[in-house]
């Protein structure tokens, strides 16, 4: 049923009278929105979490502004559920005025409406692109694409929206988690160039659902992108260099010129995506830039800048570069092919002294010679050097001094007049997993060169009232695709009532609860079950020991399996007995003072009585919604909790209101019970009704999603079964499960019904 509960939008407005901050921010937020009212307690909590407290004025501001644009609740709640997300991954909270110029740019423009699906998905976008400068750069795309998309009926003002924005925007994380952000600038402009004066062309390709729009982004998936990698290069690097540095990719889109990996103060810079180079993959690529940032971190120690000149600086970079590398190929042999074949072999005679400055080119071919030992180069003086570094490196791990004083008595004797030359040869000089090396200097005069220092750690936050929303995808059934972070599900703990209601429920049914004692005691699993007949037991089985003995004793082939052996028959299952805790449950049963809800109580009591004889590991949670913004999941029961008055206590305060927004729900509970090690693990869904909630006019959309969420539960190995107490069931039902569910006509049965159908799933 989709009526709205409005005792619960009241005990919202109640939490922010009670939380003088969250009131103080809630007068800032100047709202009217009842929607915004629910969820703004846990929305600026989690703003709390992420955000410093100089922006969180900022933060509240915004959200202001967005609340008087005139567009409704959508963009003010797409934003204060969306940003704390979006600085958390880019780990750096003052980068809401490029958003706030965006939002101005749109809003004054025809596509102001695209403003509600920008913020939606911008949460997703910024956890593919991990960082301020490369969301800055998605900024721009954004606004380039609705200025050039944009129509114009006289050719002067812009009059007409972009057909292509809200379909790009709706795609976006869908495309960066396909292809780098340079790869969806080159796909855009290959769209506006083929369809720009085709509204309707424009947006069947922008929304991929054009062939040549798809397999045009095919041909962007060149590489491999940061974003796939990145767990297991965290992984990596905490495993082998004990170093759990945040890693962060920046954007190789909107850059002129080459930009190099490097140190800085809060982490390692590494580029958002790398292609196969000299036959190494990007992923071990990736290894050797990591390998090389963290050989400096863990060897490398600062020098003073200030009075080398450029040439000693480039010869000491390149001396510590080659030691650190020597240092990485002694510690893992494995990385010498990888760090080898990556490193260029300059051609000898490839720049003319005469005219070309060689300097880069000198010392590339010297780094070769310090790094590999198999390299033969005709120059002396590049031979001795690296001799002479060999030697430093001999027993020892020398040190960046040391490198130091070895690359001013190069650069002393090797100095040529065209190292002067402004003609730099740079072919094949570029050893690209090596980082710029700006960590190795340090400045006693400040300049633009100089690193900003570490800031100071932040104090801990007081703990906040509640946990940030956890967003999921839903299934559009009609586009055939994911609408990526589309839900905002709120768990929490449920409030505690009277365990005592429960404990007389449960003695109303003792005449139940005697005979299903009966039955657990028959299904109930014996502590240890005997195996005879072994040869290799833990014991000896006396009585075939004595007739193996007689056999023998007769002259007969005795039986050699004398022994026997015990293992444990429990069983491993794992449930997790969702309820549905909408409205319609608070209806009144036929000739009965009971409600539905109390029903479902007595015979949720009773069949988590019934688990917990049987000793299986079973969870019991209930959820209902108001719009997609807000689903509420509350735990009633843990995995690890024990069936008593706790437990009891917060099953007895469960209320019905709000709507039944399923798939949300089950993606929720699955995440969690996919998490269990059990062999079997059941989602049971207790429910009254098919999946609606008052945000959604199409009947079929939350039933497509709904049966999308079982079948991602199912290829997890998670059985979904539904027990429902509506008698027109029979029109969704096998939609949704398939045959996996079960219509209980005399919902009066409920009680008894319940326990026997968990012990039939559960067999």
């Amino acid at each position: 049923m989709v009526v709205p509960g409005i005792r619960q939008v009241a005990d919202a407005r109640q939490r922010l009278m009670a939380n003088p901050e969250s009131q103080a921010a809630w007068a800032a937020l100047d709202c009217g929105f009842a929607s915004v009212a629910d969820v703004f307690d846990e929305c600026y909590a989690a703003a709390k979490q992420a955000l410093t407290d100089d922006a969180l004025p900022a933060f509240l501001e915004t959200a202001r502004q967005l609340g008087k644009l005139g567009r409704g609740a959508e963009p003010q709640l797409a934003f204060l559920e969306g940003w704390p997300r979006v600085v958390a991954s880019i780990a750096q909270d003052d980068a809401l005025p490029l958003l706030q110029d965006s939002i101005r740019r749109l809003q004054k423009s025809p596509n102001g409406p695209a403003l509600t699906p920008l913020l939606q998905t911008l949460g997703g976008v910024a956890e593919r692109l991990r960082s301020a400068l490369a969301l800055e750069h998605y900024l721009r795309l954004v606004r380039d694409l609705a200025e050039r998309t944009s129509g114009s009926i006289h050719g002067h003002q812009v009059t007409h929206a972009s057909p292509a924005l809200p379909e790009f925007l709706r795609v976006a994380p869908q495309l960066l988690a396909l292809v780098s952000l340079a790869g969806v600038r080159r796909w855009l402009e290959h769209g506006i160039r083929l369809n720009g004066d085709h509204p309707e062309r424009l947006r069947e390709y922008f929304a991929l659902r054009s062939p040549e729009s798809r397999a045009l982004l095919q041909q962007q998936r060149a590489g491999t992108l940061f974003a796939d990698v990145e767990r297991r290069l965290v992984l990596s690097q905490q495993s082998l260099w004990q170093d759990d540095s945040l890693l962060v990719p920046y954007s190789t889109a909107f850059v002129e010129q080459r930009q190099q990996p490097y140190l800085a103060a809060d982490g390692m810079r590494l580029p958002d995506v790398l292609d196969v180079h000299a036959g190494i993959s990007g992923s071990n690529r990736y290894r050797a830039m990591l390998a090389h940032l963290s050989g400096h971190r863990r060897w490398s120690t600062p020098l003073v800048a200030d009075n080398w000149s450029p040439l000693q600086r480039l010869s000491v970079e390149t001396f510590e570069d080659a030691r650190i590398d020597a240092l990485i190929i002694r510690r893992y042999p494995g990385l010498r092919r990888v760090l080898l074949a990556l490193h260029p072999i300059p051609p000898v005679g490839a720049c003319d002294p005469a005219r070309d400055n060689t300097l880069r080119h000198r010392l590339t071919r010297l780094s070769r010679a310090c790094i590999d030992r198999d390299y033969d180069d005709p120059d002396r003086l590049i031979d001795e050097f690296a001799e002479r570094f060999t030697a430093q490196l001999n027993g020892s791990e020398a040190s960046t001094r040391a490198m130091a004083e070895l690359a001013l008595s190069y650069a002393a004797r090797s100095r040529l007049p065209s190292d002067q030359y402004a003609r730099v040869h740079f072919a094949d000089t570029e050893v690209d997993y090596r980082d710029d090396n700006r960590h190795l200097w340090t400045f006693i005069e400040a300049g633009d060169e100089e690193e900003s220092f570490t800031p100071p750690p932040r104090a801990a936050s007081p703990e906040a009232s509640g946990l940030p929303p956890r967003h999921y995808p839903e299934w559009d059934d009609a586009g055939q695709t994911y609408r990526p972070d589309w839900t905002a599900v709120y768990e929490a703990l449920h409030p505690a009532g009277r365990a005592a209601d429960i404990d007389a429920l449960l003695a109303r049914h003792a005449v139940l609860a005697r005979r299903l004692k009966r039955l657990l005691d028959l299904v109930k699993p014996q502590a240890r079950v005997r195996e005879r007949y072994r040869e290799n037991g833990s014991e000896l089985d006396l009585d075939i020991a004595v007739a193996a003995l007689v056999d023998w004793q007769s002259g007969q082939l005795p039986e050699a399996r004398i022994e026997i052996s015990h293992r444990t028959a429990g069983r491993d299952i794992s449930v997790l007995l969702l309820l549905d805790l909408s409205q319609s449950l608070n209806a009144s049963l036929p000739g009965s003072g009971q409600s539905v809800l109390d029903t479902a109580r007595e015979a949720v009591a009773l069949l988590a009585w019934a688990i917990d004889q049987l000793g299986d590991t079973c969870a019991i949670a209930g959820f209902h919604s108001n719009t997609r913004h807000e689903v509420r999941y509350h735990h009633i029961k843990g995995f690890s909790e024990t069936w008593d008055d706790a437990v009891k206590a917060r099953l007895a305060a469960v209320e019905a209101g709000w709507s039944t927004r399923m798939g949300a729900a089950l993606r929720h509970g699955g995440r969690m019970l996919a998490a269990r090690r059990s062999e079997k693990r059941v989602l049971l869904v207790l429910t009254d009704g098919e999946p609606a909630d008052i945000d959604v006019s199409d009947p079929d959309y939350l039933l497509a999603d709904t049966r999308k969420a079982v079948s991602e539960l199912a290829a997890e190995g998670i059985d979904c079964f539904c027990l429902s107490l509506d008698p027109e069931a029979d029109a969704y039902a096998t939609r949704i499960f398939g045959h996996r569910w079960r219509v209980l006509d005399r919902i009066e049965q409920l009680p008894e019904q319940l326990p026997m159908i968990y012990l039939n799933l559960t067999r």
